[in-house]
């Protein structure tokens, strides 16, 4: 998350953004890309906002170290604190907040310059589940209203259950990928639908769900039979 927030810089592989490349950027065009590109939300709630500025103010922060006019600032945040539904937080010191309205203010200063991308480590991490609940509609209303693209990062199952796309890491291997999406049957009723891929790396190798290998004891080695259009996988009975 710290490579592609432009807070570390790589040192290997290969790294894009919104059509930047990160390994390509020199310390100026690093420092534009963290203003400009990517928002940031940290999992501790005190981290995210100077307690010694108001909501809004803290808003409209990044606007001003990045030239926007003083005009166009009070409105921005105005907006912004609106939507994530703490425009009544707009006087308030980060004291007077609560945990879930200062994550929903950092979230509006993270949005403040438009960003193509935000990212959040573990953004309810230190908040109850209703709470988090509120974080996690602040997060839907930013990608649906304004387009933008939210990346979180998670260990909690539940909180990954509510976004459209999730893509689980095991051993430092990108191991599975779900997407969600909603359906309406010949009724109308919606629901929402999941379907679960293993990821296939460049050497051929994935990574098989742990509740499957699991449920069928496969552990070290299993047997592989090809047929015309799929790969059978079955536990080796010969450990």
């Amino acid at each position: 998350m710290n490579i592609l927030a432009g807070l570390d810089v790589p040192t290997a592989g290969s790294a894009r953004v919104a059509g930047r490349d990160l390994l390509a950027m020199d310390a100026k065009a690093r420092l534009r890309y963290r203003r400009e590109v990517v928002g940031f939300v940290w999992q501790q709630t005190a981290r995210n906002l100077l307690p010694y500025l108001t909501a809004a103010q803290n808003v409209t922060l990044p606007m001003q170290l990045a030239g926007v006019r003083r005009g166009k600032r009070g409105g921005r945040a105005a907006e912004l604190l609106a939507l994530l539904g703490v425009a009544d937080c707009a006087d308030r010191y980060p004291r007077q907040l609560s945990g879930g309205q200062q994550q929903r203010v950092a979230i509006a200063v993270a949005l403040a310059n438009a960003p193509a991308v935000l990212l959040a480590d573990e953004p309810t991490g230190e908040l109850d589940s209703a709470t988090g609940q509120q974080v996690f509609a602040a997060f839907r209303r930013a990608n649906e209203q304004l387009g933008t693209t939210i990346v979180v990062v998670t260990h909690d199952q539940a909180v990954a259950d509510e976004v459209r796309r999730t893509v689980a890491i095991r051993d430092g291997r990108t191991s599975t990928e779900v997407l969600r999406r909603t359906e309406v049957d010949a009724e109308g009723r919606e629901a929402l639908v999941a379907r679960e891929y293993a990821m296939l790396d460049r050497a051929g190798r994935l990574q098989l769900p742990a509740e499957y290998t699991a449920a069928l004891d496969m552990a070290d080695r299993v047997l592989l039979e090809l047929e015309e259009d799929h790969i059978q996988v079955w536990p080796d009975g010969n450990r």
